[in-house]
């Protein structure tokens, strides 16, 4: 007969199980060394921290992903979802030259939209990409546009 283990045997096993070097900083042992003494040594670092997170966000969000030929590509877009992807699915379909186009979100969990084109011989699924970005901006631009114009006509019937 197997007994129930408690809460502190479940957490105590837990912990043992993780390596050091994995777990969080939160959970490392802190040195003997006071944490006012890191404060100086650390000091510099932060101001790197922020700087390499600057040039992450600033990272190519766009890439062409392997196994891809001219007519057939796949692309992985970081930080985007259904919003751009169902958009630019379609906008890219209205081209008379490509043959296929779909969008997939990998994992809800993850910040990655994927993008298959397959297009015809007479343009590569890039031009295909290229040409669909634009015209999805400019369709954005049409719609902003129409949209302030139709809030300020509103504002001056109100008035």
């Amino acid at each position: 007969m197997s007994r129930a283990r408690s809460k502190k045997e479940e957490s105590a096993e837990i912990e043992s199980d993780i390596a050091m070097e994995e777990a969080p900083t939160s959970h490392q042992p802190e040195d003997e060394m006071s944490v006012d003494q890191n404060e100086d040594e650390d000091a510099g670092d932060v101001e790197d921290d922020e700087d390499e997170e600057e040039e992450e966000e600033e990272g190519q969000r766009v890439r062409l992903l392997p196994g891809s030929t001219p007519t057939a590509a796949s692309f992985e877009f970081l930080n985007e979802g259904h919003t751009l992807g169902n958009a630019l699915r379609y906008i890219i379909m209205r081209n008379p030259d490509v043959e296929f186009c779909a969008y997939a979100i990998p994992h809800p969990s993850e910040a990655k939209m994927n993008v298959r084109i397959q297009t015809f011989e007479c343009t590569t699924a890039i031009q295909a990409l290229e040409k669909g970005l634009r015209d999805l901006q400019e369709l954005c631009d049409v719609v902003s546009e129409k949209f302030i114009d139709a809030r300020q006509k509103f504002a001056e019937n109100s008035s």
